[in-house]
């Protein structure tokens, strides 16, 4: 739903990303007080943080959180420090496995349950709150760290909000990260679709090579 044009540049954008990140890995890093270990294949935190700062302001410790993506698991270990029953899963399985050492290593191991999962699919029962930040790009993965920034004709991100409704308990929210270096107007459809709401919680500009972006983060309920 994008001009040519504006499907170049952003190709060219995320091949440069793709590269600078795995040039950056395995890392160690230090991000809201938790101390995280992210290995070649893992996808690491990004961004200015307002999507973690959010999840850590959202859950309640009432909330059974299901953590999607998790990779390095940073929203899974923010979500544990304020509730007791959380699902993380992801469908790198090199992902779980760092995301349950870097819970190991920040003490919540035990309020977390880790699993490979494609989209829903070793997802049991209802959630108070989904937590997900999609990969932005449609094109085909080459590897398993790029699973976490390309999700090919956007088939993840067309499963969770197709099904997304399915997952939550009465009262349950959704809190989404996505952005205009992706097919946003793709989003909004998929949002109208599934019937739901959307709030503005959060924004970020960048630019990058004169390509300018916005960032945002949802709240989407029923």
């Amino acid at each position: 739903m994008m001009s040519p044009q504006r499907v170049r540049r952003l190709r060219k954008w995320h091949d440069e990303a793709y590269r600078e990140m795995q040039e950056s890995l395995p890392l160690r890093i230090f991000h809201m007080g938790l101390e995280l270990r992210v290995p070649e294949d893992v996808f690491p935190p990004a961004g200015d943080g307002s999507f973690h700062r959010l999840i850590r302001d959202e859950v309640r410790p009432s909330d059974r959180v299901l953590d999607m993506g998790t990779g390095s698991g940073i929203g899974a270990l923010l979500a544990a420090s304020q509730s007791s029953e959380v699902v993380a899963v992801d469908i790198n399985p090199r992902a779980v496995e760092a995301a349950a050492a870097n819970a190991v290593r920040n003490g919540v191991a035990e309020r977390i349950t880790f699993l490979e999962s494609d989209v829903f699919a070793a997802v049991d029962g209802t959630f108070d709150l989904l937590l997900f930040d999609p990969p932005f790009r449609w094109f085909k993965a080459r590897d398993l760290l790029e699973l976490g920034t390309a999700d090919e004709n956007y088939r993840a991100l067309t499963t969770f909000m197709t099904r997304a409704r399915q997952y939550l308990r009465p009262g349950g929210r959704i809190l989404l990260h996505f952005g205009t270096s992706g097919d946003i107007d793709y989003l909004y459809q998929l949002i109208d679709a599934a019937g739901l709401k959307k709030e503005v919680l959060a924004t970020e500009q960048l630019t990058r090579d004169d390509l300018a972006v916005t960032y945002y983060v949802f709240r989407l309920t029923p």
